[in-house]
C-alpha cells in the first residue's frame, strides 16, 4: 500500500460519523481554526476543504497546528504513559519555558526513556514539541509585521541567537534579514494542506512553497542574494492568497497572478508545458519531453520539474510516473495525492481553469 491513510473522502466521512475505527490512527488538521483533532471529536464539523489528515500527532504539530481542547488528541498517549502525561502537563503549565534536557532531568525523568516514549507516540521528541510551540508564536508575530525582538519574546527565546538559529533552520535566513524596505517581501498563506510562504515584488510572484518543503531554505537564499527579502504582503501575494482560497474550496483552478519565472530556455519550456496541463489531468515526464520536442530528455524534464519554486500555479504535481505512480514531490506525496483529488473534483463540477 503506497499511502498509510485512506483517501480524503473516506477520512472526512469518518470524521462526520465520528467513526472510532480511525481513532488514534488518523488526525484531522483544520485550517480555519489552526487546531488538530481526533476523528471522534464532538466539535462542530469543519468544511472538507479546510481539512487535512495526518497519520501522527507529530505531523500535525510540525504542520503548525495546536491540539484541540475538546477532544484532547494528546490524552490517549498521556493516559497510557504517566511520564508523557506529566511532561505534557508541565508543558501546559510552562509554555514560556525554554525547555532543555536539564529541565527533564530535574523533574526526575530518564532522557532516553522520554525520548523513546515521545517518538513512539508522537513522532517527535518532547523538546521538539516544546520548541515547535514557541516557534509558532514567534513566526506569527513576524508574519503580522511585528518586530524581531517582539517575536523573540513571544516565542519565549531567552537568547536572540537561539531564535535566529531556529528561524534560519526553517526559512534559511535570520529574522532580521526580513526587513520591510526590501524589493522582495515574504508573507505566509495558510491553506488546508499546510502553511505556504509567498515571496513577491510589487509586480510579480517569485516564490510559492509549502513551509515544510526541504528545498525552501535554499530557494529563499537564492532570492535573498539578489538584494534581500523583506516581510509583508505585496499585491501579487495577496492575489495569490485569494486564488488559492478559491482553489482549495474547489471553486476555481484559474491562477492569474503574474509570475517571475527565471530559468534556462529548456526549463522555461518545461514549466510552460506544465501550465498547459488541464486541472484534473496528469502527464508523465516522457509525455512532457515529447510535447516540447525533446523525446529523449525525460530525465532533464524531471530535473526541471523539481526546480520549480512556484507550487500549484506551475503545477508540477500534475506530473506522474509512466506507470501511473505518483513519484516524487517536494511537498510530500500525501499532498500530491490530495491536490490531484481536488482537481478531479474541479473538473467534475466544471469550474474554470487557466489550463
Amino acid at each position: 500500500m503506497l499511502f498509510d491513510l485512506p483517501d480524503h473522502h473516506t477520512l472526512y466521512a469518518a470524521l462526520l460519523a465520528r467513526d472510532d475505527r480511525f481513532d488514534g490512527q488518523a488526525f484531522v488538521c483544520v485550517a480555519s481554526t489552526g487546531v488538530f483533532c481526533r476523528l471522534t471529536c464532538p466539535a462542530r464539523k469543519p468544511k472538507p476543504e479546510n481539512c487535512t489528515f495526518h497519520a501522527t500527532i507529530g505531523e500535525c504539530i510540525e504542520a503548525g497546528f495546536r491540539p484541540c481542547k475538546r477532544c484532547h488528541p494528546l490524552q490517549a498517549a498521556a493516559l497510557a504513559d504517566p511520564t508523557i502525561a506529566a511532561l505534557l502537563h508541565a508543558l501546559d503549565e510552562r509554555p514560556d519555558l525554554r525547555w532543555s534536557e536539564a529541565h527533564v532531568v530535574q523533574l526526575g525523568y530518564d532522557l532516553s526513556t522520554v525520548r523513546r516514549s515521545f517518538k513512539r507516540q508522537f513522532g517527535m521528541t518532547f523538546l521538539e514539541m516544546a520548541r515547535q510551540r514557541r516557534l509558532r508564536e514567534g513566526f506569527g508575530t513576524l508574519a503580522r509585521g511585528g518586530k524581531v525582538i517582539t517575536a523573540q519574546h513571544e516565542a519565549s527565546f531567552e537568547s536572540s541567537s537561539a531564535f535566529r538559529a531556529a528561524f534560519a533552520r526553517l526559512l534559511g535566513c535570520a529574522p532580521a534579514d526580513l526587513r520591510q524596505d526590501r524589493l522582495l517581501r515574504a508573507t505566509w498563506i495558510p491553506t488546508p494542506l499546510g502553511d505556504m510562504i509567498a515571496v513577491s515584488s510589487r509586480s510579480h510572484l517569485h516564490l510559492l512553497e509549502f513551509v515544510d518543503r526541504k528545498g525552501l531554505p535554499a530557494a529563499l537564499k537564492r532570492l535573498a542574494s539578489q538584494g534581500g527579502i523583506g516581510i509583508g504582503a505585496m499585491p501579487p501575494s495577496e492575489q495569490a492568497a485569494s486564488e488559492l482560497a478559491d482553489y482549495f474550496a474547489a471553486r476555481s483552478a484559474r491562477f492569474d497572478t503574474p509570475l517571475a519565472l527565471f530559468a534556462s530556455a529548456f526549463t522555461q519550456q518545461v514549466w510552460d508545458a506544465l501550465r498547459e496541463i488541464p486541472a484534473g489531468e496528469t502527464r508523465s515526464y516522457s509525455d512532457i519531453a515529447r510535447q516540447i520536442g525533446r523525446p529523449t530528455a525525460t530525465r532533464a524534464v524531471a530535473r526541471a520539474n523539481g526546480a520549480n519554486q512556484i507550487a500549484l500555479m506551475v503545477p508540477c504535481h500534475r506530473v506522474i510516473g509512466a506507470d501511473g505512480s505518483l513519484t516524487g514531490y517536494g511537498g510530500g506525496l500525501w499532498r500530491k495525492q490530495r491536490l490531484i483529488e481536488i482537481e478531479r473534483q474541479l473538473k467534475t463540477v466544471g469550474h474554470e481553469t487557466n489550463a
